[in-house]
């Protein structure tokens, strides 16, 4: 059954011996110290289904989630920037089932009952689903850089008013909360027009619940309104899901037009950058993060594992021998909510770690709990143990794996062309201003700062730090600030300025108060000419 756990070349993977790589480590503590827990227990029957090695091996991947015509699949072309077997976009509800985007050497699409028989796919558990679900997932498969490092998930635009009322025909929430335990990311995507959570999309959310941490939203079209009203629909968009995602955190939102089209207000223009490379920064990280993330998740795994078999074993404890079964198996339903609290105390477990009382009331309905098995303390054990001991190596193994050969960033389609070059993010900007000039920036307002410097009696040609200080704190920079600038300035660090120094001193106040940082160390085409090591010929002029 565990053929697909990986020995260790040369002889067995002996207690306590090391792994050779994370995903062999996180593939052998499942199926060795989680696993036989899980069975034991039923959990596969009451969350989640049994992991498979391909959940271990699989790419970082990506789930968009959000309401017909936010943008999703055009979102998911922009970052590959070509199309992608049975894309399809428009105004109305165009996709309407699940599209996993994945490389391949070949085009083409692998239809759902296909997806779910492949070995090499993570989707084997979704079998469970049905018909009406594999029929509406398909798999698209391409050559595509990108998809050389992640893969994206597509999802149906969730629907709303009238459509929503109509079945699907599967568990929609129930698919996403089985995605949304398997990917890296989770996008919510918006409209700067559909800003309403509908029924069905609300309990796509709590569907994600536990999630937290993957959790993304994309506010898309936000070129298509002006500042002004950008900023109201930012503040509805963030009530909308203060009451969805019941969480005191704030969730981050990038705001942006994510398509190859003109923008339709360009006031905002510098914002949408700044938040499509945070983006697009947070995307490339997810495969060095990935060994991470899947440590991550087994370990919550395997605290609801722990979790789970104290509900079933204790449950178990309280059913009488003979008579009055159901009669008690209605009692200890209804006494759930009591049991979690009894446990809790008794394990010194906490509340967070229990799974929802309404929906272990609904599937336990449907057991017999004098079957359930009793509680058997070695499994519980090896799993604490698991946690206790062998997670702090993998957790030590992937620092070491990621010094010796850190994984590469996702690359190509959107996120190549960007970085460097005239059109990366704030080139030719704030401190790089001036950086292909062959003039110093600076002259351009040097006579003005040189009226200043002048009123400062300056001795010798230099003003003292004292005379500097004066004029320096009328910008209402704090100290901290303005004590950087001053080093950055004073070129032959004589504790003086003079007029060019001074001149600098009052650009870097100017590249402050609008916004832009300060950097550690002065570039070359900042240093004043009469300061540089080999003055050009044009420096000594303008000089």
């Amino acid at each position: 059954m565990f053929s697909w756990v990986r020995q260790e070349q040369g002889g067995r993977n002996k207690e306590g011996e090391m792994y050779q790589t994370v995903t062999e480590g996180l593939q052998s503590l499942y199926t060795k110290k989680l696993l036989p827990l899980e069975e034991t227990y039923l959990f596969h029957d009451f969350h989640s289904p049994a992991l498979e090695a391909a959940d271990f091996q699989s790419k970082p991947m990506v789930l968009l989630v959000g309401q017909y015509s936010t943008g999703k699949t055009t979102f998911i072309r922009y970052l590959l920037e070509q199309d992608f077997p049975g894309m399809r976009i428009g105004p109305e509800p165009t996709t309407d089932g699940f599209i996993a985007v994945m490389y391949g050497e070949n085009e083409g699409v692998v239809p759902g009952n296909a997806l779910v028989v492949d070995p090499k796919k993570p989707f084997r558990k979704l079998n469970a689903f049905g018909n009406a679900f594999l029929n509406r997932f398909i798999c698209s498969q391409m050559p595509n850089q990108v998809l050389q490092s992640i893969s994206i998930i597509d999802t149906p635009g969730i629907l709303s008013g009238e459509k929503q009322r109509i079945s699907r025909g599967y568990d929609f929430a129930e698919v996403l909360r089985w995605f949304g335990e398997r990917v890296d990311r989770i996008i919510l995507l918006f409209d700067a027009h559909k800003l309403d959570i509908s029924d069905e999309f609300s309990e796509a959310i709590k569907a994600l619940k536990g999630q937290d941490d993957k959790i993304r939203v994309v506010l898309n079209k936000a070129d298509q309104v002006d500042t002004q009203q950008l900023m109201r629909v930012y503040g509805a968009l963030m009530w909308s899901l203060g009451k969805v995602i019941n969480t005191p955190e704030v969730v981050r939102v990038y705001l942006g037009s994510f398509w190859a089209k003109p923008l339709q207000n360009t006031e905002n223009r510098r914002l949408f950058e700044a938040e499509s490379q945070d983006l697009f920064r947070d995307v490339q990280s997810l495969p060095r993060n990935a060994a991470l993330r899947k440590l991550n998740d087994l370990i919550k795994r395997a605290r609801l594992a722990k979790v789970h078999a104290y509900i079933i074993s204790y449950l178990k404890k309280e059913m009488p021998s003979l008579f009055g079964r159901e009669k008690k198996k209605e009692e200890l339903i209804m006494r759930l909510p009591e049991i979690y609290t009894i446990l809790q105390r008794e394990h010194h477990i906490s509340p967070g770690d229990f799974p929802s009382v309404t929906k272990m009331q609904d599937m336990l309905q449907h057991y017999d709990f004098s079957k359930f098995p009793s509680l058997k303390v070695k499994l519980i054990e090896s799993v604490d143990k698991m946690l206790a001991t062998k997670i702090a190596v993998l957790m030590t193994m992937i620092r070491d794996e990621e010094s010796k050969q850190p994984p590469a960033m996702v690359s190509g389609g959107a996120f190549e062309g960007s970085q460097d070059g005239p059109f990366g993010q704030g080139y030719g900007e704030g401190i790089s201003a001036g950086a292909d000039a062959e003039d110093w920036i600076v002259n351009r307002d040097k006579h003005r700062y040189d009226e200043i410097f002048y009123t400062l009696m300056p001795v010798n040609g230099k003003i003292t730090g004292v005379n500097a200080k004066k004029e320096m704190m009328n910008s209402r920079l704090p100290n901290t600030v303005l004590g950087k600038i001053w080093k950055l300035a004073d070129c032959d660090r004589d504790g003086m300025l003079d007029d060019e120094e001074f001149a600098l001193a009052q650009h870097l106040i100017k590249i402050k108060l609008e916004g832009y940082e300060l950097p550690t160390e002065l570039p070359d085409h900042l240093v004043p000419p009469s300061h540089r090591k080999n003055p050009t010929k044009s420096d000594s002029l303008s000089a």
